[in-house]
């Protein structure tokens, strides 16, 4: 189940999972959650509480939309780790790894991070002015 462009809010995915679930049982959904409005996680937790277990997401939050302008990435997946850990979900990926491939590729694209965990890391490993 996909948000592309990014304009959905928890209660529409939820009415969303609520029909589709009707059809296809939800163990064999996932989620794709655009961040264009600043509401991909929000998404990811309305679809985690209709019992969606399976999540789409891009390092760094990275990527767009080709037929929406203005669309941004995926949910970042440092965001998506971060939260999930908080919750004791467990997911097999290392989010400090993550952050430094997903700084990495920042970095050859001269692009910044779309990641606020991703920020929030950096700032605290900064040198000190």
């Amino acid at each position: 189940m996909g948000d592309t462009i990014g304009v959905g809010t928890p209660g529409q995915i939820k009415r969303m999972l609520e029909v589709v679930a009707s059809h296809v049982p939800v163990k064999h959904l996932a989620g794709h959650f655009h961040d264009t409005y600043g509401q991909a996680l929000a998404n990811v937790f309305a679809a985690l509480q209709s019992g969606v277990a399976v999540f789409d997401s891009s390092v760094a939050g990275l990527g767009g939309c080709p037929y929406a302008a203005g669309a941004s990435g995926n949910v970042a997946t440092e965001d998506l780790l971060y939260m999930l850990h908080g919750f004791g979900i467990g997911t097999g990926a290392e989010l400090a790894r993550v952050a430094a491939a997903g700084a990495f590729i920042c970095q050859a694209l001269a692009r910044s991070t779309g990641s606020r965990v991703a920020q929030a890391l950096a700032a605290k490993t900064a040198p000190s002015r």
